[in-house]
């Protein structure tokens, strides 16, 4: 059996990884916040289920009803993912600060609710809905706040 060499300039770097993977868990928790609020008549649908409906209805229609939820979910966790890794490219200086992880979990939902959501044309855009808002800003607050609890501040605090 060859072994070969992992060349580490070919690797994304630590913090993109730790970003995407803080980004993952930071959408799991978004799922749950979502389900409460829509348990709670705040929301009636949420922004991934929006987008993919309005945006690739033929490609959700062809999910088998039973699995779009997941799907939905999946799709919402990879944004996530991919929202988690952008924020990893911020300059470190920036990420290690306490409030870098809430603040771009707001800046995240405000450039949903008032630049996407309007672009897209998703209905919602264009109605006054204060509370649904207001539960899609918490959520996105708790995004960045399981974002920003980097392991690596966590060391560093421990020096």
């Amino acid at each position: 059996m060859a072994h070969t060499e992992v060349d580490a300039r070919r690797l994304p770097p630590a913090s993109i990884i730790e970003g995407a993977a803080g980004g993952v868990v930071g959408a799991m928790a978004m799922t749950g916040t979502r389900e409460l609020a829509r348990g709670l008549g705040l929301i009636a649908q949420t922004p991934p289920e929006a987008i993919l409906q309005k945006e690739v209805p033929q490609l959700l229609n062809r999910i088998p009803e039973e699995r779009r939820v997941a799907t939905i979910q999946l799709a919402h966790w990879a944004y996530g993912a991919c929202a988690g890794a952008a924020y990893g490219l911020t300059p470190i200086r920036l990420r290690d600060h306490r409030l870098s992880g809430p603040v771009y979990g707001v800046l995240s939902w405000a450039f949903f609710e008032f630049a996407l959501a309007p672009a897209l044309g998703l209905a919602h855009a264009h109605e006054s809905r204060p509370r649904a808002r207001a539960a899609l800003f918490a959520d996105h607050v708790l995004y960045g706040l399981i974002l920003g609890a980097s392991p690596r501040r966590r060391l560093l605090r421990k020096r």
